[in-house]
């Protein structure tokens, strides 16, 4: 067995005892997050099973899911956890099932926009900023309930869920009870919430789904 194969038994092993450990009836879905992995490392997690995929950028996963492993497409979930431009609104429509980083009005008109010409929306969570991070993308828990009330009303669509990055240097689980706590406040089902160095802790606070990077693939190159 593979490393990689080692490393998705070992997380998928993890999440369901913090799923016990919260005396949970589910699991939170694991999300591969495949970005700047190489080839290799992304073919030995197709072989495991693994389904569901975590991209930062449109252009990088059009590449590899429209290109590289466009074979491998059909069956596949793929998400966008990376910040979205809105000119790049109509490729994230045609290439991803879930969009993760709505958190703005602007970017809402380009989806509906690009969804009317496609004929197709993906399912969508708002980002928040639950660190109140000036260089961090994100509505402002504050904002949340305006944001969520013209999402709905002016846009007509109903996010799945809400998705938060915790500041670097600051505990996560204060983040996750907060991102928590607005979603059941809004009426919002979905917590995307928790990546390798926290998402235990994500599932024992109900996380619904976790975006697992560096503990799957191992350390990514950037050069």
């Amino acid at each position: 067995m593979s490393n990689i194969a080692n490393n998705h038994k070992d997380v998928l092993a993890k999440l369901s005892a913090a799923s016990k450990r919260a005396a949970s009836d589910s699991v939170p879905t694991l999300v591969a997050v495949s970005k700047v992995q190489p080839d290799a490392r992304i073919a030995d997690m197709l072989k495991t099973g693994q389904r569901i995929y975590g991209e930062n950028r449109v252009q990088e996963a059009q590449t590899r899911w429209g290109e590289t492993f466009a074979d491998q497409r059909e069956g596949l979930e793929l998400r966008l956890i990376g910040p979205l431009q809105t000119n790049k609104a109509a490729d994230a429509v045609a290439l991803f099932d879930v969009i993760e980083t709505v958190d703005r009005e602007k970017l809402l008109k380009a989806l509906v926009k690009a969804a009317e010409t496609q004929g197709t929306m993906p399912r969508l969570y708002v980002q928040v900023n639950t660190g109140e991070e000036d260089q961090k993308s994100g509505v402002l828990p504050a904002d949340l309930p305006a944001f969520l009330k013209v999402m709905r009303e002016t846009y007509g669509l109903e996010p799945e869920g809400l998705m938060c990055i915790p500041p670097a240097d600051e505990a996560a689980s204060p983040h996750f009870w907060l991102l928590s706590n607005l979603a059941e406040a809004n009426g919002v089902a979905g917590l995307s919430m928790g990546m390798s160095g926290d998402y235990e802790a994500a599932a024992e606070m109900g996380a619904t789904s976790v975006r697992v990077g560096s503990a799957l693939f191992g350390a990514r190159d950037y050069g």
